[in-house]
């Protein structure tokens, strides 16, 4: 999610070619930290940037044969927390290679608006970090035996949402690209590329206007973007969160959970996905 002190923050994003050249380091195959629960098997995939361990967390079903279409889960601004490692493994589930990206790092996980506004706020303003870190994180996915590399995919939520589609919108890596309650301007523009879009929004969340779905959709169209934009009534930001209504009300933000918004949207994205791996 985004104050308006970060939207502010948004309107003067710098472009790529600006930014300082930061090398992760990789080794030639998954670093991993295993453990089984039932039929899901989950491990991390371990990359070091500029002295910074991220450690993405992946799961998958080992019983289904062969190489599992892939499946990266972007975080809110809160990290790499409970939330979205259930995600992952609700994807897992479904008979996907999931991987939770761990941006901030060690899978850090922040506890106030503030903190988590300045440790996302980087990834606005220095985007190729964004891109470089989430590279890193791509490259240890195409060693992990389990995950066809052929066939990939992004979903992301809030900050992650944003994050998701600026992947899509500069690389043709994916089959498809799914934002939940994510912003829909960060200041880069969509290529015209095959990748396609699902974009689900919270029709009441103040975080998002009008004017930027406008925006969104003229760029999408302009771009010759394949794209679906689902509006859900009553929804505010964070709609899919169950944390969200509490965490609005201890902080005084606009946000909630939307058990109906969040059902729904997560039923449109297993057909999203069902349909761009066919």
């Amino acid at each position: 999610m985004k104050t308006p002190k970060i939207l502010a923050v948004l309107a003067l994003l710098i472009s790529f070619g600006s930014c300082t050249e930061k090398t992760p380091q990789t080794d030639n195959k998954p670093t991993t930290s295993e453990k089984m629960n039932g039929n899901i098997k989950t491990e991390e995939l371990k990359t070091e940037i500029n002295g910074v361990t991220h450690r993405s967390f992946a799961a998958y079903n080992p019983d289904l044969e062969g190489k599992l279409p892939v499946v990266f889960v972007l975080p809110e601004w809160w990290g790499l927390n409970d939330y979205i490692k259930n995600r992952v493994k609700q994807l897992a589930g479904l008979g996907y290679y999931a991987v939770g990206v761990d941006y901030y790092g060690d899978q850090k996980v922040v506890d106030t608006p503030e903190e988590a506004q300045k440790l996302s706020s980087h990834f606005y303003n220095i985007p190729i970090d964004a891109r470089r870190m989430f590279d890193a994180a791509k490259h240890q996915v195409s060693l992990a035996e389990k995950s066809d590399y052929s066939k990939m995919a992004i979903i992301g939520y809030c900050f992650g949402g944003a994050q998701a589609l600026n992947m899509a919108r500069l690389s043709d890596d994916f089959k498809g690209v799914v934002s939940f309650h994510g912003n829909l301007e960060t200041g880069i523009r969509a290529k015209n590329n095959k990748v396609k879009y699902l974009v689900m929004n919270g029709a009441a969340d103040s975080m998002v206007s009008e004017k930027e779905i406008a925006a969104f959709k003229s760029e999408m169209d302009s771009a010759k973007i394949d794209y679906k934009f689902v509006n859900y009534p009553n929804a505010l930001h964070a709609f899919t969160n169950p944390d969200a209504t509490a965490l609005g009300k201890k902080f005084n933000i606009p946000i909630a959970y939307n058990k109906e918004a969040d059902e729904k949207s997560w039923n449109e994205m297993k057909v999203f996905l069902k349909d761009i791996f066919e």
